[in-house]
């Protein structure tokens, strides 16, 4: 057992290479029986553990302020001088674990990925890597700098959304247009970088032996559960099934707004939202965001409420949204002191509501991973990580109503509610056109590095699935729609698993209508297993079916569109 380690992982942070190196000499060296095994990756896991906190904290930092450059200048020199050596160590632990031929238990999964980790090994990669975590720290500062003048003042951009919410159109025209406007500003940048990230990641995929990008980043992801074609079923199937209830949606908007056609400042996030009308206004300061959403969770599970006051009490929230912060929401991983924690940019709409549930979902989820004892088991697929976050959006709804300590009057609250499920059939044709762009894009390298092409792929599939809205004489906007999602960028590949994991989440939802408290156990049971179990049996232990099909996929669109009809006042 190594006794000697720092005591925490702020502490290791501050350790050079030369410190650090032993430690994994001595794993490399020592013998491995049957009965060293489980001593021996004890050993592994706590040294794990420092390392990956440590970088996580000082990732964390760089999206808290990405004006501050001494973060950013520590999180690099970190990932050169400690992570690139350390990973090229822990590859011959694991090659190490693998020529043993022993099978600890709880290992079957875990064995499988290493084997796939140490077949894609590539040390020339490994700088690689560095490079494009740099590339994505330049892409959050891009985003994180956008800003506008309104009515005199400064104003970042997600503190210009709740005026989508306005009933004056004219308004939301101009709100639109000067947020479209700065976008478009940062066009020749962005389209720069990213043919900085196409580069890198030719470059990669070469490395490891791999003919394109997707074959390589499938195998990355560990994704043995299902194939790019699925990928290519499950967009023909919501084409099929989900593009025409998303169109009665926007029907019923069109209605609503009294307009001949949606306009991009008729909707919000992503330009494919409609926002909440009359507007929700769940709160006033971030508090109370952070001590209603704490009730909530109580009454879903007091076990997930007492995690939730975990973080509380630790300061793991960090949600307001102001100047200089990176976009969008995450949780991450604190792996020594086994924590969550959530970041993300509230202003005060409904959307943060959903957001903060989402995230905690997230930290549920590794709160109960975490207890396994070896973190090679905590190394579980974002498709059952997003089961976890968008089920407890789901499970989390009853409770919005302020007769449950919630936000909102009874009729807001299912105003709430049916604008969640309109979301989810919104969210389903968006997320078809990311993955295939992505799918076009690393399949078509040459012509995807060219960010005309890239415009133009957009342009095509946004009018395969979201055929409803009108963007006359908008096209600039229409078709940079990709620079915009961060996933492209920063997680490429990373944005089918949340349509996979909501058919997931429905599942559960649906479950917990007929027997509340036996889904949530289930639930639960599915979140403990961490990655110790394959895809399909992690989505089975949850109380699901792992699914593409337009028939598996009708039914969740038949629940959600009958749910909203009985939500809707009479």
């Amino acid at each position: 057992m190594f006794n000697t380690l720092p005591a925490s992982a702020l502490e290791f942070a501050d350790w050079s290479w030369a410190q650090i190196q032993p430690y994994y000499t001595d794993l490399q060296n020592r013998p491995l029986t049957a009965d060293t095994v489980n001593a021996w990756l004890a050993d592994w896991t706590g040294l794990e553990q420092r390392l990956q906190e440590a970088v996580t904290r000082m990732s964390i930092a760089t999206t808290l302020d990405t004006t501050d450059t001494a973060a950013v200048t520590r999180y690099h020199t970190f990932l050169q001088n400690i992570v690139e050596p350390a990973q090229v160590t822990e590859n011959a632990l694991r090659e190490k674990l693998l020529a043993s031929g022993l099978k600890p238990d709880g290992f079957e999964i875990p064995l499988r990925n290493m084997h796939n980790e140490a077949e894609l090994f590539c040390e020339a990669n490994i700088p690689l890597s560095t490079q494009e975590q740099k590339l994505s720290n330049e892409y959050q500062a891009v985003i994180g700098a956008q800003s506008v003048q309104w009515e005199g003042e400064e104003k970042t951009l997600a503190q210009l959304k709740p005026l989508f919410q306005s009933d004056d159109r004219a308004l939301r025209e101009r709100v639109w247009r000067a947020i479209s406007e700065r976008h478009l500003a940062d066009r020749p940048r962005l389209n720069e970088l990213w043919q900085q990230f196409m580069s890198l990641r030719k470059q990669q995929a070469t490395n490891a032996g791999f003919g394109d990008f997707r074959s390589y980043r499938w195998r990355q992801f560990a994704r043995f559960d299902y194939s790019p074609a699925d990928c290519e079923t499950f967009h023909a199937a919501i084409e099929k099934v989900v593009v025409p209830a998303a169109t009665r949606v926007y029907e019923r908007q069109k209605k609503l707004l009294g307009v001949d056609s949606l306009r991009p400042w008729d909707l919000d996030r992503d330009d494919t939202y409609p926002p909440s009308r009359p507007p929700l206004k769940p709160f006033t300061n971030v508090q109370d965001l952070i001590d209603k959403t704490g009730v909530i969770l109580h009454q879903v599970d007091p076990e997930l409420g007492a995690y939730y006051d975990i973080m509380k009490a630790e300061g793991l929230l960090d949600l307001e949204n102001r100047k200089g912060k990176a976009p969008g929401g995450y949780q991450s991983s604190l792996g020594f002191v086994k924590r969550p924690f959530i970041f993300m940019n509230a202003v005060g709409i409904h959307d943060d509501v959903r957001t903060l549930l989402h995230e905690a979902g997230h930290a549920f989820h590794w709160f109960e991973a975490s207890r396994l004892p070896y973190f090679q088991q905590w190394n579980y697929g974002a498709e059952i990580a997003e089961v976890a976050s968008m089920s407890m959006e789901l499970l989390a709804a009853p409770y919005l109503s302020e007769k449950h300590g919630g936000f909102y009057s009874e009729s807001e609250a299912a105003q709430a509610r049916i604008g969640h499920l309109e979301h989810i059939l919104l969210f389903w044709p968006y997320m078809s056109v990311v993955d295939a762009f992505q799918h076009w894009v690393y399949t078509h390298h040459d012509q995807a590095t060219d960010p005309a092409n890239c415009d133009a792929k957009w342009g095509e599939l946004w009018g395969r699935f979201l055929p409803a809205l009108d963007w006359n004489g908008l096209e600039d906007a229409r078709v940079t729609g990709w620079h915009r999602k961060l996933h492209i960028f920063e997680i490429p590949f990373y944005y089918v698993d949340y349509g996979l994991a909501q058919m997931g989440a429905l599942q559960v939802w649906r479950n917990a209508l007929s027997d509340r408290p036996a889904a949530i156990r289930q639930y639960r049971e599915g979140l403990s297993l961490g990655g110790t179990r394959t895809l399909p049996d992690l989505f089975a232990a949850t109380g699901a079916k792992f699914a593409f099909d337009a028939q598996t996929l009708g039914g969740l669109v038949d629940l959600i569109e009958s749910t909203i009809r009985s939500l809707k006042p009479a």
